[in-house]
C-alpha cells in the first residue's frame, strides 16, 4: 500500500513509518498514512492529524493582501490538509473580525457560507516579537487547537521585516516547536543585503533549524511558465541539441513594471532594483534556463544543478551594467508626471537605481560566449516579464538582408504564452520572407483551465514537504557572491543612474549595451492577437 500524493496533502506521521512506500511513490516520506507490515498484506492505519499555519506579522500588508487571500483560495479549492487551523500573530491587538475586514479577499455571492467557514478556522494571538513569554503563550494556543490529534504539525510564515528574523526564529525554536509532528519555517526575501548579511542570516537559521525545515520563498519559482521551463527543456527532444552556444546567440530575461514606487519609495530605496528583482527573481529564471538535466525531478537534484550554474558565473562588473532612475514625464498623466525623487518617502538626492540591465556570463562548456542579459525596471512602458532566446544567424543565407533571427519567447506574465518566431513566405504571389510565429498562448490552448497563483503552488509545496521551488542556502550564497562586489562599488562610489522618462523603454544606453553583446532587436515583428 504505497503512500500517495493525496495522503501527503493531508497530515503527516513520522517519515520512518512510510520509508518503503516512499521509495515506491517518490514521496518524501511525510504523509498521514501509517504503514504496518506483518505476515499478511500491508495495513494502513489513519491517524488524526492537525496542521497549524501560523502567520507571523498577520497585521501587515503581505499577510492581508497575499497570504490570507492565498489560504482562502486553497481552502475554497479543498487543497488544505484536513484539520488545518490558521493562526494570525502580530503585535497589534485586534479581533479576528477586524482582521477579516482588513484582508483583501474576493468571494462570490454564493461563497458567503464557505467564507464564513474559512474564517471560523482562523484565530488570532497578539504578542511581542522579542519576548519569549509571548511565544510560550502562542504555543499554549496551538496546543489547545491540537488537542486530540495524534500528529500535530506547525508551519510558520515569517511575513516580517528582516530586522526581527533572528529574534522570532530563536523564540519559535525555544518555545513553539511541535512536539508531535514537523515544524517548517517560510522566510520571505530579502535574504540579506549582501554576502555578509545573508551569510549571517543563514548561519543563524541553520543554528536553530535544519535545512529541510527552512523554505526561502521566491514567488517567481511558483509561476506557471517558470515551472514549465523544466518540462519544455527536458521533455522535448527538439530543443536538446539546440540548447547551447553553437546555436544560441544571446538570451534576454526581462521584468518590466509600468508604475513607480507608489509612495513606498522609502522602503524600496533601502534595496534598489538589483536587490529587489535582479539578484533573486531573474537569477532564478537564469538558472532554470541554463542548468544541466538533473538525474530526476527530486528537489535536491534540481537544486544541485542550479547551484552548478551559479558557480560558473563570474562576479558582475560595473562596465557590464547600465543603471537608470525614472523622472517625471511632462506628457504623462497623474503619477507619470512624478519622478522617483518626487516621492516624499525617498531620501533627497538618492542615487538608488529603479532600472538595471546587466550582462552575465556562464563559464562552462554549454554556455561559454553566450551573454545572459538581465533587464528590469519600474515606470516603464508596459507590464511584462519574459525570456527571449535568440538563435544565431542563418549560415549561407540566400535571402540576404531579409531574414531575422529565430527567437523562442516565453512570456511569464501577463497572458502566459510561448512562441517561436520563424521566417515564412509572405502569403500570396510574393516570394518574400516575413516573420511569423509558432504560437502557444495559454488562454487559447487551455481555455477551461484556471492557472493557480504562484503563492498557491508554493504554499502547497510547503505542506507537502517539497523544496524543489525554494532557495537553498548554498544557492543563495552563490547568488550574493555574483552581485555583492558590484553593489558595494555602486554604493561606495555613489554611481549616478541615467535618467529616463516615466513610461519609456528605459535608458537608451541599455539598448546599446544589449546590442553590443550581440542581441539584435529588429523592431519589425508584429504580434497578432488570436
Amino acid at each position: 500500500s504505497a503512500c500517495t500524493s493525496d495522503a501527503r496533502a493531508n497530515c503527516q506521521t513520522e517519515p520512518e513509518a512510510c520509508t518503503l512506500a516512499s521509495l515506491k511513490s517518490g514521496d518524501d516520506g511525510n504523509n498521514c498514512i501509517h504503514i504496518t507490515f506483518g505476515f499478511g498484506p500491508a495495513m494502513a492505519e489513519k491517524k488524526k492529524c492537525c496542521t497549524s499555519f501560523v502567520v507571523m506579522g498577520a497585521s501587515g500588508d503581505l499577510a492581508k493582501k497575499k497570504i490570507y487571500p492565498t489560504l482562502w483560495l486553497l481552502y475554497k479549492g479543498k487543497l488544505l490538509p484536513v484539520g488545518t487551523k490558521i493562526v494570525g500573530y502580530a503585535r497589534t491587538h485586534m479581533a479576528i473580525s477586524e482582521l477579516r475586514e482588513k484582508c483583501v479577499i474576493k468571494a462570490k455571492d454564493n461563497e458567503k457560507e464557505l467564507l464564513d467557514a474559512f474564517w471560523a478556522s482562523n484565530s488570532y494571538v497578539s504578542g511581542s516579537y522579542t519576548e519569549r513569554e509571548a511565544f510560550a503563550k502562542l504555543d499554549s494556543e496551538l496546543k489547545t487547537l491540537e488537542r486530540g490529534a495524534d500528529v500535530a504539525n506547525r508551519l510558520f510564515y515569517l511575513a516580517l521585516p528582516p530586522s526581527v528574523f533572528e529574534t522570532v526564529t530563536t523564540h519559535i525554536k525555544e518555545a513553539a516547536m511541535s512536539a508531535k509532528g514537523w515544524t517548517r519555517i517560510i522566510v520571505e526575501k530579502p535574504f540579506g543585503k549582501d554576502s555578509e548579511s545573508s551569510a549571517q542570516l543563514t548561519r543563524h537559521l541553520s543554528s536553530v533549524f535544519t535545512e529541510d525545515e527552512i523554505y526561502r520563498i521566491d514567488h517567481y519559482l511558483g509561476k506557471e511558465m517558470v515551472q514549465t521551463l523544466l518540462v519544455l527543456r527536458f521533455a522535448n527532444a527538439i530543443f536538446q541539441p539546440l540548447w547551447n552556444r553553437d546555436n544560441i546567440k544571446a538570451i534576454v530575461i526581462s521584468f518590466k513594471e509600468p508604475f513607480g514606487t507608489q509612495g513606498r519609495g522609502g522602503y524600496f530605496d533601502e534595496f534598489g532594483i538589483i536587490r529587489d528583482v535582479m539578484q533573486n527573481h531573474l537569477l532564478q529564471v537564469l538558472c532554470l534556463v541554463a542548468m544541466e538535466k538533473p538525474v530526476s525531478t527530486r528537489a535536491e537534484e534540481i537544486r544541485d544543478e542550479k547551484v552548478k550554474v551559479l558557480r560558473s558565473v563570474p562576479e558582475l562588473k560595473l562596465g557590464e551594467v547600465v543603471l537608470g532612475q525614472y523622472v517625471g514625464n511632462p506628457q504623462g498623466e497623474g503619477e507619470a508626471k512624478e519622478g522617483y525623487l518626487d516621492d516624499p518617502t525617498v531620501p533627497k538626492g538618492s542615487v538608488t537605481p529603479t532600472f538595471a540591465t546587466a550582462v552575465l556570463h556562464i563559464k562552462n562548456e554549454r554556455w561559454d560566449g553566450v551573454p545572459f542579459i538581465l533587464r528590469c525596471g519600474k515606470a516603464l512602458n508596459e507590464r511584462k516579464a519574459e525570456i527571449r532566446i535568440q538563435f544565431r544567424d542563418v549560415p549561407g543565407d540566400i535571402f540576404p538582408g531579409k531574414t531575422r533571427r529565430n527567437e523562442l519567447v516565453i512570456r511569464l506574465q501577463p497572458n502566459e504564452a510561448m512562441y517561436m518566431k520563424v521566417m515564412m513566405k509572405q502569403p500570396g504571389i510574393s516570394f518574400e520572407p516575413i516573420e511569423g510565429e509558432l504560437d502557444l498562448t495559454y488562454k487559447n490552448r487551455f481555455k477551461d483551465v484556471t492557472l493557480p497563483d504562484a503563492y498557491e503552488r508554493l504554499l502547497l509545496d510547503v505542506f507537502n514537504g517539497s523544496q524543489a521551488h525554494f532557495v537553498r542556502s548554498d544557492e543563495l550564497a552563490e547568488a550574493w557572491r555574483i552581485f555583492t562586489p558590484l553593489l558595494h562599488q555602486i554604493e561606495k562610489e555613489r554611481v549616478v543612474p541615467i535618467q529616463y522618462p516615466y513610461g519609456s523603454r528605459g535608458p537608451k544606453e541599455s539598448d546599446e549595451l544589449v546590442s553590443k553583446y550581440g542581441f539584435h532587436y529588429s523592431g519589425t515583428y508584429k504580434w497578432v492577437d488570436h
